[in-house]
């Protein structure tokens, strides 16, 4: 007759195989932990941001759609001659509503990337999923705040939004200023993508490109002939206007860098391999390197994007 373990002696048996599958577990946890932030081949968009001389730095990473809906809130924003403080409340407010994705589902009749309501007067369901039309909305209320470019940003997001926790977007200020000032232009060469379809799955198309700078930036993005293009040309040429730089200010324009960003976080969307502007170069893959030889291809009057072929 087999011989029976003793109740303790089972008891042992039981923790050490707990014990050892929650070891295992861990163990596959940190190894997927380690392989998604180690590799420099992952699909996402970064921005860093150094307080200079060696100071901290402030680092806010997201997927390559995350920062297609940043870009765009942020683009439409400008566009309507609304500031960076603007533009840093909207995505705060789309990061706590949403995290930057344009879902089409939420608390009762909410949807997109600022759950708003069609019952409440938004628009139709098909307009608030369209993240240009959704953003408009945001800043045209946002508009409507009687100073809400002094209000603290849990304030002024609140009174367009009328949350039922509006404490909330106070967390995401850090991170929706730091990607303000990127998006804005503020920050040069600060935002880098690694798209992972760029170049993979076949050409893109210019004409794509010229019609989604018109749909974020509004139709004097690109002069008219630009505008309708070539469609065999395989880069974009963005002017930048003069009266975007400041008088006294030997930097590139922020106009500038508003667009090189834009045109980073649409490279895995609209298939773009390269962006150039002033005295830098980014290219899928290996992100921004300085390229002051090359007069022809940089320059602070025009950005140029780069479909794959």
């Amino acid at each position: 007759m087999p011989r029976t373990a003793s109740p303790a002696r089972r008891s042992r048996l039981i923790r050490f195989a707990a014990a050892f599958a929650v070891l295992a577990a861990l163990g596959g946890y940190l190894a997927v932990q380690y392989d998604s932030s180690g590799s420099k081949s992952l699909p996402r968009c970064v921005v860093e941001a150094s307080d200079g001389d060696g100071g901290a730095s402030h680092t806010y990473e997201m997927s390559l759609a995350q920062a297609v809906n940043a870009a765009t809130i942020s683009a439409v924003g400008t566009t309507r001659g609304m500031p960076e403080r603007a533009v840093t409340i909207a995505l705060a407010t789309a990061l706590q509503e949403s995290t930057l994705r344009n879902i089409d589902y939420g608390d009762r009749d909410s949807l997109g990337l600022f759950q708003q309501r069609p019952s409440q007067g938004w628009g139709t369901p098909a307009q608030i999923m369209d993240p240009v039309y959704s953003s408009g909305e945001f800043y045209d209320h946002l508009a409507e705040v009687p100073g809400y470019s002094r209000l603290p940003l849990t304030v002024a997001a609140q009174r367009v939004q009328r949350s039922g926790f509006p404490q909330a977007y106070a967390k995401h200020e850090p991170d929706a200023a730091l990607l303000a000032a990127a998006l804005t232009g503020r920050r040069p060469a600060s935002l880098n993508c690694t798209p992972s379809t760029a170049t993979a799955d076949g050409p893109g198309d210019a004409g794509q490109v010229r019609a989604e700078l018109v749909r974020a930036f509004g139709k004097d993005v690109l002069p008219a002939a630009k505008a309708a293009g070539s469609s065999a040309a395989s880069t974009v040429s963005v002017p930048v206007p003069a009266a975007a730089a400041r008088a006294g200010d030997a930097s590139p324009p922020r106009r500038g860098w508003e667009l090189a960003h834009w045109a980073v976080a649409q490279s895995e969307a609209l298939r773009i391999e390269r962006v150039s502007y002033a005295d830098r170069v980014w290219d899928a893959g290996t992100g921004w390197r300085t390229e002051r030889a090359k007069g022809s291809e940089t320059g602070t009057s025009t950005v140029r994007i780069r479909v794959a072929q």
